[in-house]
């Protein structure tokens, strides 16, 4: 009897204990993960929490899996879609796209893309005809530039000292127009008789151009033996560049005296017409077709390029293929020339005072920032290639183009969209994608870097006195010929830096 009772005492305390330890675990568990002071009846409502805390997580996991999915097919709809709101976003150049992408809603394209070019150059079909001038019919040009009678003007200028009421009249289109083109009779620029006896016989160009010796020709890659004959390889340099190219590679010299370097033939511009070297380089760069006037079609790229795709894919690409005469890369950060004009003067590309002059002369006259209402993709180009048929409208293009190159900054990419602007929208060109751009050269460096001491001028009161040397004495004369209008309320439009690299 007193056996069997202490084996129930003995059995109620172990199971008490048992009780005891499980339950200071349980409390051990709960200070653990919760405040201490918790009364132990909230325990199910927090393994409850858990729980769908868990579930919460997995569902919102599903969901977002879903709608990337959805997304994916959305889109491979959108772009087969009849609908033209749908199609329109898959469209780069449409102005639903330009409209999302202002918005940041679509993604930055690659830096180089693939370009959907034709399989073999020896299929390529050229065209018979050359496009037909419809709106203008003939152009000619000033070669004679008119001196002053006071005896300001010592000496012809290249591009002639154009007033502002003729620059004002060359926007005025014409089925038969006379203008400025450079190339005035005693500016300089002077091509050997031997050269242009060679070029009078290319009707096929691609062109390119180094001046001052920044750089060495590049060898073009993957021309085809169809493109060889076709095409004539053209690189302008001035005397101090072929010096140069001499000392560093292999010139040879043909029976009539021609200068070779590879595949590039050499063409010599005797007596530089400006100043600065980057001034000069937009000579054969702009006016391509005056330089070489039996051209029918031309591509013209950067000294610094080495091109990587058959040219005749290009003009099949970027012209015929679309119908298109005039073709030009997008640039990569700005669509606005008032952007594209701060980060000249951020990286000192020009004077500043004298940029901010230049853009003070287009916004007064009507000028606007590029915004997804113009019909343009962007008023900013990439200019190191220019994909041209040599028609009368797009070489009066060219010559407006050059003008103000000739009477403001050197910056062309400044003066394209402007240019675009005062011919009201009848100038039609292709602008291509920058990430294929990116895919037609490889970008070799400058032999050296350029310097230029105007670049670092930051008040026009440093061109005085003894500075006065700084200013260029026959080019960018329209900043420092008084403008017949009030420039000095005019305010630039703000400008909002969305890349480190610009």
């Amino acid at each position: 009897m007193n056996n069997d009772y202490q084996r129930s005492v003995s059995l109620r305390v172990s199971r008490r204990a048992e009780r005891n330890n499980q339950n200071q675990q349980s409390e051990d568990v709960e200070s653990g993960f919760f405040p201490t002071g918790k009364l132990s009846q909230d325990h199910p409502m927090k393994i409850i929490w858990k729980k769908g805390f868990l579930r919460l997580v997995l569902v919102g996991g599903i969901l977002w899996m879903f709608l990337i999915l959805t997304t994916l097919v959305f889109h491979v709809w959108s772009c087969q879609s009849s609908l033209a709101f749908f199609s329109a976003i898959c469209n780069r150049g449409s102005k639903v796209f330009i409209m999302l992408d202002t918005m940041g809603l679509v993604p930055k394209p690659p830096h180089r893309c693939l370009i959907p070019i034709a399989d073999d150059p020896e299929k390529i079909v050229i065209p018979k005809r050359r496009t037909p001038s419809k709106v203008v019919e003939h152009l000619t040009y000033i070669t004679e530039d008119v001196i002053g009678n006071n005896g300001s003007y010592s000496s012809p200028l290249f591009g002639g000292h154009q007033s502002w009421l003729q620059r004002d009249e060359s926007f005025k289109l014409k089925s038969s127009m006379k203008v400025h083109c450079g190339f005035m009779h005693g500016g300089g620029a002077e091509m050997a008789p031997k050269d242009v006896r060679y070029a009078d016989n290319c009707r096929f160009v691609v062109a390119s151009g180094i001046f001052d010796g920044y750089d060495t020709p590049h060898q073009p890659s993957d021309i085809s033996p169809r493109s060889e004959k076709l095409f004539c390889f053209l690189m302008v340099v001035d005397e101090v560049s072929i010096d140069f190219i001499k000392k560093n590679v292999t010139v040879r010299e043909d029976k009539d005296g021609g200068l070779w370097v590879g595949i590039w033939r050499l063409i010599l511009l005797k007596n530089p017409p400006y100043d600065e070297p980057r001034r000069n380089g937009k000579v054969p760069k702009i006016l391509t077709h005056r330089l070489f006037p039996q051209a029918q079609y031309s591509i013209w790229i950067d000294g610094k390029m080495e091109l990587m795709v058959d040219p005749l894919l290009i003009l099949e690409r970027y012209l015929w293929r679309g119908k298109h005469t005039f073709a030009i890369a997008q640039h990569k950060h700005h669509r606005s020339i008032y952007e594209e004009a701060d980060a000249n003067k951020r990286r000192k590309r020009y004077a500043r005072p004298l940029i901010d002059l230049h853009m003070k002369i287009y916004h007064y006259e009507g000028m606007e920032p590029w915004s997804p209402k113009k019909d343009t993709i962007s008023d900013v180009p990439e200019g190191a290639i220019i994909i041209r048929e040599h028609t009368a409208l797009n070489d009066l293009f060219s010559c407006l183009w050059f003008n103000e190159v000739n009477l403001f900054t050197p910056r062309d990419q400044l003066s394209f969209g402007y240019v675009v602007y005062r011919l009201g929208g009848v100038f039609k060109f292709f602008m291509f994608p920058n990430c294929e751009y990116n895919s037609l050269f490889v970008l070799h460096p400058h032999t050296r870097e350029h310097s230029s001491k105007v670049e670092w001028v930051k008040s026009l009161d440093e061109f005085k006195g003894n500075n006065s040397s700084l200013k260029e004495s026959r080019g960018g004369l329209g900043l420092w010929t008084p403008y017949p209008g009030n420039l000095s309320s005019v305010t630039l439009p703000h400008v909002s830096r969305t890349s480190k690299a610009g």
